[in-house]
């Protein structure tokens, strides 16, 4: 068994801790906050390991490695995310493989999945990907391109729009953290003002989750704590 198996369930616990404690923090129920585990690079016995510690959904960035990662464990009722940039000659794979597409920024890409998700297939859970920082090289639109696409997206067959997701860029402490995320809460609360009654905010990962669940978050991708990485911003709230 390698250091990451014999690792996993304390990392898992550890990682359902913070969210658990991140949530009292904030005044909410632990429930409103799903775990997702970004299973880039992590082998399929890794991933079947994680599932028997109580984990079920799981983000991929690759497309090709994580088609060959769902076909394997097919067995098993695992939810899988894609939390890559997705091309247009790799939207059929998507569409054919996974639950949930969370980085959708444009609308071609989004009449792609829905033209070849699978007939006999429930509907594409998406997520608009959204770019608070307005950086050039960033994925996502901007705050300001976001009811349109939403709008555009919610009335495409095949799929069924959830939310947003966003990845601000890393902030040097929590109150500056809870600032960006905040940001992203309110392009969440104006789409729902609209009328489009979203249920997903996901943001936050393995350094910056409490801040993001402080902030609104449902959804956590959190790969390093759990397979290993990096410490987390302190937050300076008693937990």
């Amino acid at each position: 068994m390698t250091t990451i198996q014999n690792q996993l369930p304390t990392q898992l616990q550890s990682v359902r801790a913070r969210v658990t404690a991140a949530c009292q923090a904030a005044g909410r129920a632990a429930s409103e906050v799903t775990l997702l585990a970004v299973s880039k690079t992590v082998a399929p016995e890794v991933v079947t390991q994680a599932y028997a510690a109580g984990q079920s959904a799981f983000g991929e960035n690759y497309i090709q490695e994580a088609v060959e990662k769902i076909s394997h464990l097919r067995h098993l009722p695992l939810e899988w995310h894609c939390i890559g940039p997705i091309q247009s000659n790799k939207t059929r794979l998507v569409a054919e493989h996974f639950d949930w597409v969370q980085t959708l920024d444009r609308l071609k890409i989004a009449q792609r999945l829905s033209e070849q998700r699978p007939a006999g297939r429930p509907p594409l859970q998406v997520c608009i990907q959204v770019n608070v920082d307005g950086g050039a090289s960033k994925s996502g639109v901007s705050p300001s391109e976001a009811l349109a696409l939403a709008r555009s997206v919610a009335a495409l067959p095949g799929l069924r729009l959830r939310g947003i997701m966003s990845i601000p860029e890393p902030a040097p402490d929590f109150v500056a953290a809870c600032a960006l995320f905040a940001r992203v809460k309110a392009v969440f609360d104006a789409l729902n003002a609209e009328g489009l009654a979203l249920d997903t905010l996901s943001m936050g990962m393995s350094a910056d989750m409490e801040a993001a669940i402080q902030s609104g978050s449902t959804m956590v991708r959190v790969g390093t704590a759990i397979f290993g990485g990096r410490p987390p911003i302190k937050s300076g709230i008693a937990h």
